[in-house]
């Protein structure tokens, strides 16, 4: 009676976190790091369809987080961690805030910001999408950030106006490129695609919408 799938995103095993950092600090090709991201990958799809789940997911395994892996994939962009960040937010006591509310180190959380006018290298997710397919003739799901959360994630006024003038202008730069990447995965064959949005539940649930975000 009803459609089972997943949010998106799995564990990651202890090999793959492995991977992911030595890939960061290029220890490791993307070459070799995709050759331990199919592994996973295979074995995840492998056990959404003995529980027999109706539309499976590759569980995000090749990506950092749910949405700074678009370094990856877009020119215009950088990784950089809070720290490197903090002397150029618009609002250092409210980012120090957020900093202690997060109750980590500033250096291990890393944003996308934009430092550039943003252009898509290569797809965000049809590659993912065409590996399962491989895997599994069950319908396939691929999961993206949303343009509100990378809109507002993104936004770093020092670095970003070297690309855009404003946030709006940001905003209609990154829709487009996630409609483009819309229509290359529905051409694909992709059965659904989930935009994740986490922080619009600010814009209903509290009247803080403009802090900054780092999900």
């Amino acid at each position: 009676m009803f459609m089972v799938t997943q949010v998106g995103s799995w564990p990651r095993s202890r090999d793959l976190l492995r991977a992911l950092r030595d890939k960061q600090h290029g220890r490791l090709t993307r070459a070799e790091f995709e050759a331990v991201a199919d592994r996973e990958v295979r074995r995840c799809v492998a056990l959404q369809v003995e529980a027999g789940v109706d539309v499976v997911v590759d569980g995000e395994h090749r990506r950092d987080n749910f949405y700074s892996f678009i370094t990856d994939k877009l020119d215009g962009t950088r990784l950089m961690s809070l720290a490197e960040m903090l002397d150029t937010v618009e609002d250092k006591a409210a980012f120090e805030e957020m900093l202690q509310t997060l109750d980590v180190p500033a250096s291990s959380i890393r944003n996308p910001t934009c430092v550039g006018k943003l252009a898509r290298r290569e797809p965000l997710a049809v590659d993912e999408l065409r590996f399962v397919q491989q895997l599994t003739d069950k319908p396939v799901k691929v999961t993206l950030p949303g343009p509100y959360l990378l809109t507002r994630s993104m936004w770093v006024g020092a670095f970003s106006k070297a690309g855009y003038a404003d946030k709006t202008e940001l905003g209609d730069d990154i829709v487009r490129i996630l409609r483009e990447e819309l229509v290359a995965l529905r051409d694909a064959g992709a059965a659904f695609v989930q935009f994740d949005e986490p922080v619009l539940t600010e814009i209903v649930m509290s009247e803080e919408c403009d802090r900054r975000t780092f999900m």
